[in-house]
């Protein structure tokens, strides 16, 4: 089965920490959990195995009414971010335990998943990294356009998956073979080496290498 076990997060920045031989270390820290467990799925009643786990608690009056009948049956309060995990064994959770970033270890190697920055309408050299028409020699107020989007009589029409501009970022992306560089359960933190999707304060899904 696809899919492996994870825990929800709030990106809080970017950092630096300096390694044993002394050289600089660019990290992402992450606020990660307790994540409880609001939901298991198994085989037997769904036709998988899952667990769904909540994360950003909000008070009891900002929760709709089905949201507060269904994790009532965790007993946990009430949150603001569902999310469900896939992965072999998760019938062995219990309900309302706490994921923590106690299941990480330094020098593993995750995944994260966030959406990515919005840059609003952008244009196709910022968009797509067109070249742009000729400075000069008749061009003008035209510069920075995407030049001819169609075609003659045969076909007559633009085809579809035409790079051109539009709505930039904003989009569900994943970043893979990330190493954790420190792990600090105290603090319910992680440190990520590099980068990762989202504006600061987004809410990312961090989730083992498979």
């Amino acid at each position: 089965m696809a899919g492996t076990l994870g825990i929800l997060g709030r990106k809080l920045g970017m950092t630096r920490i300096f390694a044993d031989d002394g050289t600089i270390v660019p990290v992402t820290v992450i606020q990660a959990g307790p994540c409880p467990v609001t939901q298991i799925k198994t085989p037997a009643n769904d036709g998988y195995e899952a667990v769904q786990i909540a994360f950003d608690q909000i008070p009891e009056r900002k929760a709709t009414k089905p949201m507060r009948g269904h994790l009532a049956k965790a007993g946990r309060g009430e949150y603001r971010v569902l999310r469900e995990l896939r992965f072999d064994g998760a019938g062995g959770f219990e309900l309302g335990m706490d994921l923590t970033v106690s299941i990480f270890a330094p020098g593993e190697k995750v995944k994260v998943t966030g959406t990515s920055i919005g840059k609003g309408f952008q244009g196709v050299m910022k968009r797509w990294n067109f070249r742009g028409l000729k400075a000069t020699h008749g061009t003008e107020k035209a510069h920075r356009s995407g030049g001819s989007i169609g075609n003659n009589t045969e076909p007559g029409k633009v085809m579809k998956g035409k790079k051109m501009a539009g709505h930039m970022g904003a989009k569900t992306v994943t970043c893979i073979g990330l190493e954790i560089v420190d792990v600090r359960p105290e603090d319910n933190l992680l440190l990520v080496k590099g980068q990762i999707p989202g504006p600061r304060n987004a809410v990312v899904m961090v989730r083992k290498q498979g």
